[in-house]
C-alpha cells in the first residue's frame, strides 16, 4: 500500500494537469495497485464531491478522457484542510496507513510552506517513508527561496525533496540528453567552435486570465526565466555527466548556472529588455492591454529578452538569447542552436545565398527536432548551382507514431511515486538561478529600467530586435 497526498487538490493545476495525468497513468496500469490518492484543500468537500470534481476534470482533458477507467475514482479520498489548522493535519494523517510510503505533492502559496511543513511534522507525515514534491513558486528572490528551503530542510533531507519544474517532464527536453550523448554527430559540434549563438523562446498568446494580482507581483522574469528558461539553458549548456543519474546530471547543471556572467547595473542596458503589452489583436480578435486587463497602471514586465554569456571553456563568448512574453504573435517554446557559417563558399557568385545550419528543438505546441541543412535544387544549373535550405526532421512523430504523447506531469508524478529524482531540481540549482535573477532585478531598479510597450499579437518591443541585431542576429520567428 502507498499513498499520494495532493495539496491544492481543488485548484487549477490539479484540475488541468494532476488529476488527468493520474487518470492516464491509471488507465495504462502504471500506478501501484494499492495506491490511494488523498486530495486536500480548503474547500469543504467530502469524498464523493471530490470524485465528482475529478471526474469532470478528467473528462475535460483530451488525453485522459479517452483513457479513463471507472476504477480510478475509487482511489480518491478527500480531507478538507486549512494550513493554519493543526488538528486538520492529524485528520490528514489518519487517511493514510501507518508506516506506508507516502508521497506529498505540495502546491500552495509560498507563505504557506512553513506552517504546512510544521503541520506535517506534528502529524507524523515527515518520516523516512515520506517524499515531498514542491511546486513553484519557490520564493520570490534568493532570500525567500533560502527561507523556504531551510524550512523544508528542517524536516526533510535533500534526497527526499522533489522540486518540480514541469518543463523537465517534456519528452523533447529529455531527448536533449539522447541527442547530445548518444550520438557522435552532435557532441563534437556542441561548443563555441561550431555554435554561433543559442536562442531559447517561450512565447504565450494568453494574457492575465485569472492571475492578475499574482502575476503583477511576479512579472515575466521571475515567472518564466528564473525557472523554466534557466533550466533549459542549463540542459543545453551542461557538460556530459559521468552517468545517467540524478546527482551527476544535477551537478553539471549547477556548474552551468554558477558560470552565468552576472548582469548588473552596468550591463542591463545592453543585455536586457523589459516590455509590457498594449492593446492589439490575437488570431484576428482584439485584446486589451495589460493595464486594462489589470485595472490599473503597472510597471510589471510581461516580456523579457536577455543576452546571457556563460564563462566557461565550452561556451566562451557564445551568446544565449532568451525571450519570453505574454500576448505574443503565437504560442511556441523552442530552443535554436545556430551553427557558424561555412568558412568559405565554393559555389561562386551565381549561386543562391548560403544559410548556416540550424538545429531547432520544439517543445510546444508540438514537440519536434529539426536540422536545417543546405541542399542543391534539382536542375541543370546553367546559371550556377542553386541551393535551398531543407529540413531534416529528427522528431519522433513518425518513428514513434505508435507511442502516445504524454502530459509532462504524468512522468513527474510517476517519478515521484517511484522515487526517481533525476527530473527534479536540487536546492543549489534553485538558489543559483535566483542569484542570477536577483542581479538583473537589482540592475533594473538601480538604473530605472522601464518597460517598453509592444502591441499584443507582435513579437515584442523593438528593443528586443535591437538586442540581437547589434550582434548581426535575427530572432527565429
Amino acid at each position: 500500500m502507498t499513498a499520494l497526498i495532493l495539496f491544492g487538490a481543488t485548484g487549477d493545476l490539479a484540475r488541468r494537469m494532476l488529476l488527468p495525468s493520474l487518470a492516464a497513468l491509471d488507465a495504462d496500469g502504471l500506478l501501484p495497485e494499492g495506491l490511494r490518492i488523498v486530495g486536500t484543500a480548503r474547500s469543504r468537500l467530502d469524498d464523493e464531491g471530490f470524485r465528482a470534481a475529478a471526474a469532470e476534470a478528467v473528462a475535460a482533458n483530451p488525453v485522459s478522457a479517452r483513457a479513463a477507467r471507472p476504477g480510478f475514482l475509487a482511489r480518491l479520498r478527500y480531507v478538507p484542510l486549512d494550513a493554519t489548522d493543526r488538528p486538520g493535519f492529524r485528520r490528514l494523517a489518519e487517511a493514510v496507513a501507518a508506516g506506508e510510503p507516502v508521497h506529498i505533492f505540495l502546491s500552495t502559496a509560498p507563505a504557506l510552506f512553513p506552517p504546512t511543513i510544521a503541520g506535517l511534522v506534528e502529524a507524523g507525515l515527515a518520516g523516512p517513508n515520506v517524499r515531498l514534491a514542491l511546486e513553484k513558486p519557490l520564493g520570490s528572490d534568493l532570500a525567500s527561496a533560502r527561507a523556504i528551503n531551510d524550512a523544508v530542510a528542517a524536516a526533510f533531507p535533500e534526497e527526499r525533496i522533489f522540486r518540480i519544474d514541469h518543463y523537465l517532464g517534456k519528452e523533447t527536453v529529455q531527448n536533449l540528453l539522447a541527442l547530445r550523448f548518444a550520438n557522435t554527430l552532435f557532441e563534437p559540434l556542441w561548443r563555441s567552435e561550431a555554435v554561433a549563438h543559442v536562442e531559447i523562446t517561450v512565447a504565450e498568446t494568453i494574457g492575465l486570465e485569472d492571475r492578475g494580482d499574482t502575476y503583477d507581483a511576479t512579472g515575466a522574469l521571475r515567472d518564466m526565466v528564473q525557472n523554466h528558461m534557466l533550466q533549459l539553458l542549463a540542459l543545453v549548456a551542461m557538460e556530459p555527466p559521468s552517468r545517467l543519474s540524478a546527482e551527476a546530471i544535477r551537478a553539471e547543471k549547477v556548474k552551468v548556472l554558477a558560470s552565468l556572467r552576472p548582469i548588473g547595473p552596468a550591463e542591463v542596458e545592453a543585455h536586457t529588455v523589459r516590455g509590457q503589452y498594449v492593446a492589439g489583436a490575437i488570431a484576428g480578435q482584439p485584446v486589451p492591454g495589460y493595464a486594462e486587463e489589470l485595472g490599473r497602471a503597472s510597471d510589471t514586465e510581461t516580456f523579457v529578452a536577455l543576452k546571457v554569456l556563460i564563462d566557461n571553456w565550452r561556451w566562451k563568448n557564445v551568446p544565449f538569447y532568451l525571450r519570453t512574453g505574454k500576448r505574443l504573435a503565437r504560442r511556441k517554446s523552442e530552443i535554436i542552436l545556430a551553427f557558424r557559417p561555412v568558412p568559405h563558399s565554393i559555389f561562386g557568385a551565381g549561386t543562391s545565398a548560403m544559410a548556416a545550419n540550424r538545429l531547432e528543438i520544439g517543445l510546444q505546441p508540438e514537440e519536434t527536432i529539426r536540422l536545417a541543412l543546405m541542399a542543391k535544387v534539382p536542375g541543370l544549373d546553367r546559371a550556377g548551382m542553386k541551393l535551398r535550405e531543407v529540413t531534416l526532421d529528427l522528431g519522433d512523430r513518425t518513428a514513434f507514431a505508435e507511442q502516445r504523447r504524454r502530459i509532462a506531469y504524468e512522468r513527474l508524478l510517476l517519478d515521484l511515486i517511484e522515487d526517481r529524482p533525476t527530473l527534479f531540481v536540487r536546492r543549489d540549482e534553485v538558489e543559483a538561478q535566483w542569484a542570477f535573477i536577483d542581479g538583473i532585478r537589482a540592475g533594473w531598479h538601480e538604473t530605472g529600467r522601464a518597460v517598453r510597450p509592444y502591441t499584443a499579437g507582435s513579437w515584442g518591443p523593438a528593443e528586443a530586435f535591437a538586442l540581437v541585431g547589434r550582434d548581426g542576429v535575427t530572432w527565429h520567428d
